[in-house]
């Protein structure tokens, strides 16, 4: 399992910086995102800033946007998901 996030804070330029509960933390730049499709919703009423964890563990705006923690986790720690399950050594099923 991966960690989960414990905290998360909106930053200027569309940037979020994220605690995880194994103590990894850092800032993901999310510029890519905002203009784009339902992210272009950031802008309305500083929605960018209402950045939270939902009660799903995701990091949230709204009931409509949210983002994989786990691809988050991932990126801050550098890491492809083959190269962390491989660390972990977890072996999953083919379904």
């Amino acid at each position: 399992m991966m960690a989960k996030p414990t905290r998360v804070k909106a930053l200027d330029n569309y940037a979020i910086y994220v605690n995880f509960s194994d103590g990894t933390q850092g800032t993901i730049d999310l510029r890519h995102l905002a203009h784009r499709g339902i992210f272009q919703e950031w802008d309305k009423n500083n929605l960018f800033a209402c950045v939270h964890i939902n009660d799903g563990g995701a990091i949230a705006w709204n009931e409509d946007i949210d983002i994989c923690p786990d691809n988050v986790y991932l990126q801050l720690k550098g890491i492809t998901f083959e190269e962390w399950k491989q660390k972990n050594q977890i072996n999953y099923a083919a379904s």
